[in-house]
């Protein structure tokens, strides 16, 4: 037909490329936030984090701050492969999908569970806004479960 385009081949191509940039800045937050964790001043950073939640507050108890914090960041290392493995092997998008699920409810939690997480200035309710990333990638690790393809 005169004047029509092919618009599903466009979306898709979009959809392709947003989703291989949401997959690849994924695994490169997770590699870099997880190799960043075998580091002393990360591990001393998470430590008022994982000693107030309600499912960690024990570890401290069995494990020294340096190897907790080396076993969340190897926990974040396997996720980030995850990622990147599943960019060739579609089994793996659903183990990756839920790791990140996993991971970033988690985190996100540590914003209630933390004393002094939030503040008020200025009369706007703010915390450490590093963290609220968390959210796309908590929404995207729930496409990665659905997107077995």
């Amino acid at each position: 037909m005169v004047g029509t385009t092919n618009k599903t081949g466009n979306y898709q191509s979009t959809y392709n490329l947003g989703y291989y940039i949401s997959l690849f800045g994924a695994a490169l937050i997770l590699l870099w936030i997880g190799i960043f964790k075998f580091t002393p001043t990360e591990a001393a950073a998470i430590k008022p984090l994982v000693e107030n939640h309600f499912l960690t507050f024990f570890v401290y108890k069995i494990m020294s701050v340096q190897t907790v914090s080396n076993l969340i960041g190897a926990i974040e290392i396997i996720i980030a492969l995850l990622l990147l493995f599943s960019a060739k092997f579609a089994w793996v998008r659903k183990y990756a999908g839920l790791g990140m699920i996993v991971t970033f409810l988690v985190t996100l939690s540590y914003l209630f569970t933390t004393p002094g997480m939030w503040k008020v200035v200025d009369g706007v309710p703010v915390t450490d806004f590093f963290i609220l990333k968390d959210l796309m990638l908590l929404g995207f690790g729930l496409m990665m479960v659905q997107n077995n393809k």
